[in-house]
């Protein structure tokens, strides 16, 4: 398994398309009504690669912090020159030997090296830097920068995750999930609280899934509906589709179609496929949205483009005249270019 950052592990699956108006068992919105109903969800993955949640290396207690400010302001090569100069003056510096460990691990300002990353971090970590412990525990699952070693980038998680690190709670608790035990269960769901507490919206969609599903915590739509809003509120897109599908169809708080559709049209603008499918749906039928066939074509034709084909709509919109395809595919190709 590569280390790359994927979505959180119960994201809405893509509903695939059928011959009918399909059904919300089947993971694609409920049609009649035009009323979206929650995708289908399935197992997680073991754990979300080198998931930092946005968390960076923290500052130094010394002031003025040179080399953090400029990394938060994008200035890499001054952040490397003045982290460098630090350590050079105190060896035992871990927010700089952190920073210079975040900076070989991206290739920010430095030519890509995670030997060298994993070095840096090492020697954070055995001064009980949790950001390094929990940097250093992926590398060592996903084997980057040193001999691939579950166990040991597992008890770096727990070190850090015990100190408090977000994103190390978050993937210690995908690693949980991955092994179906009911306790194990119970104690992923206790630490994706903890990153959800941190603003991780990630996580606090992950917790969301786990109330709306009941694993490891008594089910409860309304928690599941209040996580996922907190989640859409942190700018995670899986969270966003989820807690507009429960308000569309009232599960957990008070049933409230337009403010779902802006949900999704909010979602849909920021490239999600399946809020494209959703909205194109709400505009083919007139819920939550004023009908509109060109908007439902031309949201249909995005979700197309990323693979996610709906054959009820392809059937609903062929009385489209070809001024009107003309404009959907116009507005298809706008959004496409919206970065």
């Amino acid at each position: 398994m590569s280390l790359v950052v994927t979505a959180a592990f119960a994201a809405p699956t893509q509903p695939a398309a059928t011959t009918k108006p399909p059904t919300g068992e089947t993971g694609s919105a409920e049609t009649k009504g035009g009323a979206p109903k929650a995708p289908t969800r399935e197992l997680p993955s073991p754990y979300t690669p080198n998931f930092t949640g946005g968390a960076r290396p923290p500052p130094s207690d010394k002031a003025p912090d040179f080399a953090y400010g400029a990394y938060q302001r994008g200035q890499y090569v001054t952040a490397f020159r003045e982290a460098t100069k630090r350590i050079e003056a105190d060896r035992k510096d871990v927010a700089a030997m952190t920073l210079l460990g975040e900076l070989y691990n991206q290739g920010l300002g430095i030519r890509q090296d995670a030997v060298k990353a994993a070095e840096w971090y090492r020697l954070a970590a055995a001064q009980g830097e949790p950001q390094a412990m929990a940097s250093l525990g992926l590398m060592a699952i996903d084997g980057r920068g040193m001999t691939k070693d579950p166990k040991a980038g597992r008890r770096w998680l727990e070190q850090a995750a015990e100190a408090g690190q977000p994103s190390a709670a978050y993937n210690l608790a995908l690693l949980l999930l991955g092994s179906g035990t009911d306790a194990d269960q119970a104690r992923a769901a206790t630490l994706f609280r903890k990153a959800a507490d941190a603003e991780l919206g990630p996580a606090q969609h992950d917790l969301g899934v786990l109330y709306l599903q009941g694993r490891g915590v008594p089910k409860d739509p309304s928690k599941a509906a209040e996580w996922f809003r907190r989640s859409a509120d942190n700018g995670d897109l899986a969270g966003e589709v989820e807690f507009a599908i429960l308000l569309f169809n009232g599960t957990g708080l008070t049933k409230d179609e337009p403010r779902a559709a802006r949900y999704f049209l909010h979602a849909a603008s920021r490239g999600n496929a399946i809020a494209q499918n959703r909205v194109a749906r709400l505009y083919a039928v007139g819920r939550g949205v004023s009908k509109n066939l060109v908007e439902a074509a031309a949201w249909n034709l995005a979700a197309a483009a990323q693979g996610l084909s709906d054959a009820w709509l392809d059937q609903t919109l062929t009385g489209l005249t070809t001024d009107e395809r003309g404009r959907a595919e116009r507005l298809a190709a706008e959004r496409a270019n919206v970065k």
